[in-house]
């Protein structure tokens, strides 16, 4: 099912690199990657997961005695993987001595000429903030120099295109309904909800911060009265299978919930860059729509929230809602931490609707960072001891095949096995590959999958979002053909490796769709922190068991690892 081109599999060959390298440059070079590595062996830096010192030893190879530390092409390429290191750890900015300590620690000659030649191709900015000036100041006091960062332009322009779309809606905001009207949809309401909805009506982008739960739950009440005094509203979610959760019994229009990707129109696009989903919907044909709730918009990163705010017509109002100190989105941006800081926006804090049982009572303890026993007389939560990384994949084999569905009445197709990252002893590749045994064993004839495989999206396709689950249900030439919640989908072989199994998935990718029932697996050495493990546990609606194999190192992450911090500028360009 992987589609290498026959060139890029002689070049490799004949360098002998390794196979599986093969299949992931094909996939982010495209069609002309060995020619392009021919020219540029240091381009294989773009390629997820490939260090210096092995672009080094292909350059080598490729090149021969012509391959030198001093090489501008390799300089740039080291320019580039730097601040794509800084974008994968969530940063849209790095400041210049960052860069250029670390590429005199890579034996570049001349960093700054390095960072030169990056920004000569286009693909690195300068970017400036001026200082904010204190009037107070006495005259001949130095004036502050600009501050300058470097940043990837994919990304500059992203924060950039975000800051721009959420000063235009709330410049062009005014009243969506009358007071009156107002006073009418908050009656009966408790005092947070009345807030909420006040500020969601009457100002053009407002933050919530609640448990997901009752960020659900209020931005269905929002909607549904939005809806019933004739507005366009909608709730937007991560996934179709969010949306379709979400609208069962919510006595909503038809499509007033929708998942993101499906809402922007994605187009099929041969022009497009590998990877890359090109939207219909856009700032030449916005959506429909005078009122859009993100219930759970954490997961937003600058890219995804530009387009979003781009698609949304002026005088729209957007909602944007999120758990205090969620784990941030996989790609950089913080946009609820942004917009809260920048103090341009209203902020409603929702209280929990009830005592909630010991599934909310624990994620609310982990998220104010104390790990708690909770008493579970109807085993919503379960805690299974392992001494190490086999024997936790064991017990959640277990729990998935056998315990679960014969004590709890909840089929194993619909638990989700959750672990802080795919690699590892217990992460949730090995995980996969164990339940994958039990649930569905076969050689993977089609790309490492087999027809009855539960897959989930881990990079952008045009038929479904990063998250989205879904079932493969056949393959031939065309492609794999998956079950999504939105419908059937072929997905083409050199796309194939966008997905990976789904029986178990890292936090950050399961964040899309909440689950009757959660086997959060938690080894020692994982990537663990309090904002992951209460994001795990409020992924369970009915039953959460815990598979303890991180001892004593669990408690500590929750009480003393919070969101890392992130360097971006969405703060100060929302304030205009």
């Amino acid at each position: 099912m992987t589609d290498i081109p026959a060139d890029l599999t002689e070049l490799f060959t004949r360098v002998d690199a390794p196979a599986p390298l093969a299949a992931r440059a094909a996939a982010r070079l495209g069609a002309g990657a060995a020619a392009r590595l021919r020219e540029d062996p240091w381009a294989l830096l773009r390629v997820p997961g490939v260090t210096p010192a092995q672009a080094d030893h292909f350059a080598r190879a490729v090149l021969g005695e012509a391959a030198r530390p001093d090489d501008p092409r390799r300089g740039r390429a080291l320019v580039l993987s730097l601040l794509t290191e800084a974008a994968r750890q969530g940063h849209t900015i790095t400041p210049p001595e960052q860069v250029l300590t670390a590429l005199e620690r890579a034996r570049v000659p001349d960093p700054r000429a390095a960072v030169e030649a990056a920004l000569d191709e286009g693909e690195v900015l300068v970017v400036t903030e001026e200082p904010e000036f204190d009037e107070a100041a006495p005259e001949d006091e130095d004036l502050p120099e600009p501050e300058e960062n470097l940043a990837l332009t994919r990304w500059a322009v992203a924060e950039e295109a975000a800051g721009e779309g959420l000063l235009r809606l709330r410049l062009t905001a005014s009243d969506l309904l009358d007071n009156a009207t107002i006073k009418q949809a908050r009656a009966g309401l408790p005092e947070d909800r009345s807030l909420a909805l006040s500020a969601a009506l009457r100002t053009g982008v407002t933050v919530w911060r609640g448990a997901p739960g009752d960020l659900a739950e209020t931005a269905l009440t929002l909607v549904r009265a939005a809806a019933g005094h004739g507005l366009r509203a909608a709730v937007v979610t991560p996934t179709e299978r969010a949306a379709a959760d979400l609208a069962e019994g919510a006595d909503l229009p038809e499509g007033a919930v929708a998942g993101l990707h499906r809402l922007l129109e994605p187009q099929p696009d041969a022009g497009a860059a590998p990877g890359a989903v090109v939207f219909g919907r856009g700032e030449q044909d916005p959506l429909e729509l005078d009122l859009a709730v993100v219930p759970d918009a954490a997961w937003l990163d600058v890219e995804l929230c530009a387009v979003l705010v781009e698609a949304l017509p002026d005088g729209a109002h957007l909602v944007l809602g999120g758990e205090p100190g969620a784990l941030p989105p996989a790609g950089p941006g913080r946009i609820l931490d942004d917009l809260e800081a920048s103090e341009t926006v209203p902020v409603v804090e929702l209280e929990p609707a009830g005592p909630g049982g010991p599934l909310a009572a624990l994620t609310a303890a982990v998220r104010g960072g104390e790990l708690v026993a909770v008493e579970a007389p109807d085993r919503e939560v379960v805690i299974v001891p392992a001494a190490g990384g086999a024997e936790a994949v064991h017990r959640a084999v277990q729990l998935v095949t056998d315990s679960i569905p014969r004590a709890l009445g909840i089929p194993a197709d619909e638990v989700q096995v959750v672990a802080p990252a795919a690699g590892g002893e217990a992460g949730a590749t090995a995980l996969n590959a164990a339940l994958k045994a039990r649930l569905n064993a076969g050689p993977g004839r089609f790309g490492g999958f087999d027809v009855g495989d539960r897959v989930v999206v881990a990079a952008p396709l045009a038929p479904a979002a990063v998250g989205e689950p879904g079932t493969v249900t056949g393959a031939d030439a065309e492609g794999l053909r998956v079950a999504f919640a939105g419908g059937e989908a072929t997905v083409a072989p050199a796309d194939a490796a966008r997905l990976r199994h789904g029986w178990a998935v890292p936090v950050a990718l399961a964040r899309g769709v909440r689950r009757p029932a959660v086997v959060a697996v938690l080894a020692e050495g994982g990537e663990l922190s309090r904002p992951l493990v209460a994001t795990a546990f409020g992924l369970a609606l009915r039953h959460l068991s815990v598979v303890q194999a991180a001892g004593p190192a669990l408690a500590r992450a929750v009480r003393e690892t919070g969101v890392p911090a992130r360097r971006t500028r969405l703060a100060r360009l929302v304030v205009g």
